[in-house]
């Protein structure tokens, strides 16, 4: 029965592998090449060991690897389990794991080659709910773990457990409308249906297609938008681990890559890139941008050198991600596109009616994508659903042709490389620092990566510190990307009356290259 006591059909997300031909190739990793039928196979085994392991459904399973064979594995194995998978940045420290792990309660970790070093730091004594610690990779020097993949692999398989579509199927930290890092509840039912919502632009994934998969797994755009749309359509996504253009360049013309997802970090870089040759994307079909706007200009310089339009959308992880897209459509550089069919959008005014025709508003999301909520967060649930609608907190406008033009976001979120950061959580770190009296942070403008974090300080009296240790002291406890660019030690904050920082009469100067 679902939550609205009706009868549904049952489902998992694992199945999106199971329809398709078995000699096709389903990814490609470390120069690995993975059919559907060993993809398959394999996801069963796993499967398997993790029911030796004792995980049932509804317990969570994190997962700390890179865009690899390990990560695909344990994600469809927990899914297919009926069990949550929470895919956590493998690049955090140790702290920052610590933190996540402990506020979802895993049963199981699946720990990478890339997490190896962070998760020998983390106190498991401090994480009581772990029962199993799978390494990805045996390797000399790793710290001590309970199994291996290989050892899981060697079970016998498991079949896919079939659930009801509002059945948890992954929690996905995020920043996005509710403040400091909280864990979205993305269902089953969720996922499948922004994949269909995706794949209903005129121009789409297809079974002949190769995709470059260099957004990181662990983000909703990677995770449902790379993998889950490829697997779904039964085409062959190619796995990449880090980012530089002439490396990706290489990649993409050696294996006839046909769709390429990016954030606009990714396309500056190609379209800076002068060593490119005119030809290097002469394969490629569908230039897809998302996580963040995309300068115009850099999209307008990008199709004049390589003749290829990037197709801009938009979404957030509360929504599965994907809200609108242009893929497909007449090309209107600024514009994210028209909403996806299957979801309704309002614009929405701070008197909570709909907005006139082309003023902005805040946009409001509804359909079978819209999380559930945020987990073990009854307030900050209620703050983002309302009466059905997802308030996203990002304001737009839209033209008589249905095309939205974002013009703002949710006030305070800094968004870096397409990843959100909220100036509370930095706060925090800086302020555990000795010598920080008071401190200030916001985003300002960067050339390559959209956004980075300046902070604003006010010493305690006395004490004494320079900008590199505080920097340091943030990349002991945050995620690289949280952490500051620059620091700015000043006398006093702007505050109001009531003491609340003024985040806007804070300095928003450009950070240079």
């Amino acid at each position: 029965m679902g939550v609205d006591g009706t009868e549904h059909a049952q489902v998992n997300l694992a199945h999106v592998i199971d329809a398709h031909d078995p000699e096709r190739v389903a990814l490609i990793a470390g120069g690995r090449e993975t059919t559907y039928g060993e993809l398959r196979d394999q996801v069963a085994r796993v499967r398997g060991g993790l029911v030796a392991a004792g995980v049932t459904a509804g317990d969570r399973v994190a997962l700390l690897c890179g865009n690899n064979r390990p990560f695909v594995l344990g994600y469809l194995a927990t899914v297919g389990l009926g069990a949550v998978v929470v895919p956590l940045n493998p690049a955090s420290p140790a702290p920052e794991i610590e933190r996540e792990l402990a506020a979802v309660e895993p049963v199981a970790v699946l720990v990478g080659p890339s997490a190896v070093t962070a998760w020998g730091e983390v106190d498991r004594a401090a994480l009581p709910s772990i029962r199993t610690v799978v390494l990805a990779e045996e390797r000399a020097g790793a710290p001590t773990a309970d199994t291996t993949l290989d050892a899981l692999l060697a079970h016998e398989p498991h079949p896919t457990v079939d659930v009801d579509p509002g059945q948890l199927a992954a929690l996905m930290f995020t920043s996005g409308t509710a403040g400091p890092p909280r864990a979205a509840m993305l269902s089953h039912g969720n996922l499948l249906a922004n994949i269909e919502q995706s794949l209903s632009t005129p121009d789409r994934t297809t079974p002949g297609d190769v995709v470059y998969g260099v957004l990181p797994l662990f983000h909703i755009f990677g995770l449902n938008v790379v993998l889950g749309v490829t697997l779904h359509v039964g085409a062959t996504v190619l796995l990449v681990q880090r980012f530089d253009p002439a490396t990706a360049a290489e990649s993409i013309v050696q294996r006839h890559v046909t769709v390429v997802p990016g954030a606009p970090p990714m396309w500056v870089a190609f379209a800076g890139f002068d060593e490119l040759p005119a030809d290097a994307f002469e394969h490629v079909r569908l230039a897809l941008s998302g996580a963040s706007r995309l300068s115009p200009a850099v999209a307008e310089r990008f199709e004049e050198r390589f003749g290829l339009p990037i197709r801009e959308g938009y979404g957030l992880t509360e929504a599965a991600p994907v809200v609108t897209s242009s893929a497909g459509a007449p090309v209107r550089y600024g514009s994210v596109g028209r909403v996806l069919v299957g979801q309704s959008v309002r614009l929405v005014g701070d008197d909570g009616d709909d907005v006139p025709a082309g003023d902005a508003g805040e946009i409001w999301v509804a359909g079978p994508n819209v999380f559930g909520g945020y987990w073990h967060d009854e307030e900050a649930t209620a703050r983002v659903l309302v009466d059905g609608w997802l308030r996203t907190g990002d304001i737009a406008t839209v033209d008589a042709d249905g095309y939205l033009y974002l013009v703002d976001r949710a006030k305070d979120l800094i968004i870096v490389s397409g990843f959100n950061v909220y100036p509370a959580e930095v706060e925090e770190v800086l302020a555990m620092h000795p010598a920080v009296e008071e401190v200030g942070v916001v985003g300002v403008p960067h050339p390559h990566h959209g956004e980075a974090v300046k902070g604003y300080v006010v010493c305690r009296a006395g004490a004494a510190v320079d900008e590199d240790a505080l920097i340091d002291h943030c990349a002991d406890h945050l995620a690289r990307y949280k952490c500051p660019t620059k620091i700015v030690f000043v006398d006093q904050l702007p505050r109001n009356a009531s003491g609340k920082l003024i985040r806007r009469e804070l300095d928003g100067t450009v950070i240079g290259a």
